[in-house]
């Protein structure tokens, strides 16, 4: 069993990381399948890990270290991904990053995701015009005639910001809508816009030590044909945090992880009703590694129980 530690310590010495492929270092010469998920809407496939664009991201967007940046999309492109996931409120990351695609000439070959809210959290009203122009300053920033996905973030006045997001798919501007939270307090309210609008996608929370949607979020998904987007799959810091010092069980190589990066990715994308997973991060070589669970096999439910339990145990 090969750690992330020892897997980044090996690419970076082989030189180069961002063009190894995982598939080299972690299987020889086997073949490992892309695992993909079709949007239920369309039936169109998306790799099943992308890059979220919060957190370190967003920090190193802000910080104007550009170069990391455009390695980790590249990276994300060179090892089969396509879905990255963004917004106006993280940062600087919506403009860094639609400027390096724009540069990297990769803009076609991204699935670009973006959200929508000037009514905040506090679930005040959104000025239309104010959301109107939020939306035509995302599509400034990556330059596509017609933007992937919009979704509303943090449930921010659904009425009205949706109500111009469905405006924008009738028009053909925008692929696909949705909503979004990761707050548990507004986890009811989500589960009733899911009932009553024709959303897309959602994007939540989920992770191996946070399985609240199994109850009641992602089985509605399944019904009503939603596409899912992950976000925080390591619960942020949280699972690092939990892990450290413990190196990744030998018997996770039986669904193809050999990182902790992968353990956690696979358990959250075994989930038939998971689209994809967008964690987010700054560096070509977490990336690859990330894109490595999206390679080969998944946990059946009884190993994903297995590895709730091992992680329980920690």
């Amino acid at each position: 069993m090969i750690s992330r530690r020892a897997y980044l310590k090996l690419a970076l010495t082989a030189g180069a990381a961002i063009v190894i492929k995982p598939s080299l270092l972690w299987a020889g010469d086997k073949k490992l399948p892309l695992i993909t998920r079709a949007i239920p809407a369309s039936g169109e496939r998306l790799p099943a890990v992308g890059l979220g664009s919060s957190a370190t991201f967003a920090s190193v967007a802000t910080s104007g270290d550009v170069a990391a940046l455009r390695e980790v999309l590249q990276a994300m492109v060179d090892h089969g991904g396509s879905v990255f996931d963004t917004a106006p409120s993280y940062g600087a990351s919506e403009e860094v990053a639609g400027a390096v695609a724009n540069e990297l000439g990769i803009v076609d070959r991204l699935f670009w995701a973006t959200k929508v809210n000037v009514a905040g959290r506090g679930g005040g009203k959104a000025d239309p015009k104010a959301a109107r122009e939020q939306i035509e300053r995302s599509f400034a920033r990556v330059r596509k005639r017609q933007i992937d996905l919009i979704q509303v973030h943090n449930l921010g006045d659904v009425p009205t910001q949706f109500g111009i997001l469905k405006e924008l798919r009738e028009e053909g501007r925008v692929r696909y809508i949705g909503v979004t939270t990761t707050f548990p307090h507004q986890y009811g309210e989500l589960e009733r816009i899911m009932q009553r609008e024709p959303l897309d996608f959602i994007g939540i929370d989920y992770a191996i030590d946070n399985l609240t949607m199994e109850e009641r979020i992602l089985p509605l998904a399944q019904d009503r044909g939603i596409g899912v987007l992950v976000y925080a799959p390591f619960g942020r810091t949280r699972l690092w945090d939990r892990v450290r010092g413990h190196e990744v069980p030998g018997w996770a190589t039986e669904f193809d992880a050999h990182s902790w990066a992968q353990f956690f990715l696979k358990f959250v994308l075994a989930h038939p009703t998971v689209t994809a997973a967008t964690p987010a991060t700054s560096r070509p070589r977490h990336m690859i590694d990330n894109m490595g669970a999206a390679l080969g096999a998944l946990p059946d439910e009884e190993m994903r129980k297995r590895m709730i339990r091992h992680i329980e145990a920690l």
